[in-house]
């Protein structure tokens, strides 16, 4: 049952599943399966298609943006506009130590947005109000 927990705690870390219900982070989780990486090992690789989303549920991983390094642990995320969007990735991200994921594929999750029509708007409004967000802070830098 710890488990079940660490996974849901990690999902609602991230942007698109922060304003679900437990219901449908339970739902969201049962389309999702566990995927390992060994240290040195890629997750994902700059230009690589965008299939899927992870999410770090245990280990630390590095992404690397030209140069740039950041570090990823439990809770963390990559990968979560290739559910809506696809496209290329734009970073490598590589295991620094083992790393357990939840691997959520793109078509997965559009066949369960599909489903739950619910979850979908709910998503929607979180990306609404992020943008807002967003362009507020943009409007008060920009004055």
């Amino acid at each position: 049952m710890a488990e079940d927990q660490l996974e849901l705690e990690a999902l609602r870390s991230t942007p698109f599943f922060a304003d679900l219900d437990r219901g449908d982070l339970e739902s969201v989780l049962r389309i999702g399966r566990r995927v390992q990486f060994e240290p040195g090992q890629a997750i994902v690789e700059r230009g690589d298609r965008s299939d899927g989303m992870y999410v770090v549920l245990d280990g630390r991983a590095q992404v690397d943006v030209g140069g740039r390094y950041h570090d990823l642990k439990a809770g963390s995320f990559i990968g979560e506009m290739a559910l809506i969007q696809g496209g290329r990735r734009g970073a490598t991200v590589k295991a620094v130590e083992a790393v357990e994921t939840l691997m959520i594929t793109a078509e997965d999750f559009r066949t369960f947005l599909l489903e739950h029509p619910s979850v979908a708007v709910t998503m929607l409004e979180t990306v609404v109000k992020r943008l807002s967000e967003i362009q507020q802070r943009v409007e008060a830098w920009m004055s």
